[in-house]
């Protein structure tokens, strides 16, 4: 206990109806420890929770097509050809891209 980084414990008293308001407003946060919401909500005020799924998703298509362009690349540069699949499947990838791209600025508005 003499070596914790905070020391000092606080306590206080809600009502059931306040209980299930906070455990509603954790719901919506990653976090699932109350004294890390607590002292956070208490020291700062307030919390901003960011979703970013939609970037996440963006991210593994744009690092599919980043391997894909690479394979072809290296084809390339090896004396071989590019196909036709190949280019339209990067095509296609760079529609889906567009599209969240899109998806994603219109949730900013």
């Amino acid at each position: 206990m003499a070596n914790r980084k905070r020391n000092i414990q606080m306590k206080f008293w809600v009502t059931a109806e306040e209980k299930g308001l906070i455990d509603e407003k954790m719901k919506l946060l990653p976090t699932q420890r109350y004294g890390a919401y607590l002292r956070k909500m208490a020291i700062d005020g307030y919390i901003i929770y960011t979703d970013t799924t939609d970037i996440k998703e963006m991210n593994k298509i744009l690092s599919a097509i980043s391997r894909n362009i690479n394979q072809i690349a290296k084809r390339l540069n090896a004396g071989g050809s590019a196909y036709a699949a190949d280019i339209q499947e990067i095509r296609e990838r760079q529609d889906e891209i567009w599209q969240l791209q899109r998806h994603i600025l219109s949730k900013q508005r």
